[in-house]
């Protein structure tokens, strides 16, 4: 086996933005560069070096007209702190401390939680990370202007969007229910059972599209999505090959309510993006009525004969539509410039799951 110090010729490994003493990860140690531990803490050092570079991720937010909108937002306004201040601390796979309050049983781990370390640790964001591929298997045949990400949702997504809406409420609570409808509510005598609360479903989502439009003006920065493209499916990496996007915790949302309004203008049934909207439905109506959100007895409760493993999944072909612009098309942080961001030969510790199928289409010289 090869020392590390000879791989690494001397130098500490590492990622940019996140030396020691900046994160509770030390990326100068191998068990920092997991599979999943890496596909974090990435996205947030690509956001690092786009603020370097004077780029700012694009942002997408929620209009008036319930409509995503295209905006640029600031690294600092992302992380709540500019990116290189000494003060800021990057902690991954934790807990959101002032959700706390609002949360009943056991408080989920979001991916990124930034703090101040100057003011005892303030929370500043809670972030989803969602390190997506461009194409997926759904556009890679496409022209590259209709290339598009999958993104697959988990449970905790739903949960803390649920607490993020439900936190701008907390001095009044009560508020949410002048916009949950309470004839519907009411009829809702079982929401566990199918046919009881299917016929709801779109009021239920009409009436959180009432809340969000009540409260536009305090969306913030939720799901960090980087992406990554390559040339069609291979694992071989596009010159234009990284940028980064930034959903709103409003715009978010868009996401599975309008996959789940299209689905239901077919097919009466439940599926994954309809049971979604219940999720979320359901929790604003807990902390309404008794400030509190029992999210793991939702989230079991109201499972509708599926797995509850994953919230749901959007493929590129759907994806698309939301986030159709020039930096899709052409991710403005290329290949060779990883280097840079990746750090002392960091890359020497990575893991990867090993795919034969992925090495064969990387490989096509195999069947000249």
């Amino acid at each position: 086996m090869i020392p590390t110090q000879t791989i690494f010729s001397g130098a500490e490994s590492g990622i940019f933005g996140l030396e020691r003493g900046r994160s509770n990860r030390d990326f100068s140690k191998e068990e920092s560069w997991g599979k999943n531990k890496f596909n974090n803490a990435f996205p947030a050092s690509l956001a690092c070096y786009m603020a370097s570079k004077g780029l700012k991720p694009v942002y997408l937010t929620l209009d008036t007209n319930a409509r995503i909108r295209h905006e640029k937002i600031d690294v600092s306004a992302v992380f709540g702190l500019d990116p290189f201040a000494s003060e800021l601390y990057f902690s991954f796979e934790t807990d959101f401390t002032p959700y706390r309050t609002i949360v009943t049983g056991k408080f989920p781990r979001t991916d990124l939680v930034t703090l101040n370390k100057a003011t005892r640790n303030t929370c500043l964001r809670c972030l989803e990370v969602k390190l997506t591929a461009l194409p997926d298997n759904s556009t890679y045949r496409l022209p590259e202007a209709q290339y598009g990400c999958e993104i697959v949702v988990r449970p905790t997504t739903i949960v803390y969007l649920a607490l993020g809406i439900a936190y701008k409420f907390n001095d009044s609570p009560g508020a949410l229910l002048n916009y949950l409808d309470p004839n519907s509510v009411r009829r809702i005598s079982a929401w566990w059972d199918v046919e009881n609360v299917i016929g709801y479903i779109l009021d239920l989502a009409n009436d959180i599209d009432q809340i969000l439009m009540s409260a536009l003006n305090s969306q913030e920065p939720f799901v960090l999505q980087p992406v990554w493209k390559t040339i069609g499916r291979t694992a071989k990496l596009h010159e234009d090959c990284l940028d980064i996007f930034v959903w709103s915790d409003f715009a978010f949302t868009r996401l599975f309510f309008n996959a789940a309004r299209e689905a239901l203008s077919r097919k009466q049934e439940i599926d994954r993006y309809a049971r979604s909207v219940i999720w979320l439905a359901r929790m604003l109506l807990d902390f309404a009525l008794e400030d509190r959100i029992p999210h793991a007895d939702i989230i079991k409760t109201l499972a509708y004969n599926a797995q509850t493993d994953k919230a749901f999944a959007l493929n590129g072909a759907n994806t698309n539509q939301y986030m159709a612009c020039a930096e899709l098309t052409s991710p403005r942080i290329k290949k060779n410039e990883i280097k840079n961001i990746v750090l002392g030969g960091g890359q020497n510790f990575l893991s990867p799951e090993r795919r034969f199928d992925a090495a064969l289409l990387s490989n096509p010289e195999l069947f000249n």
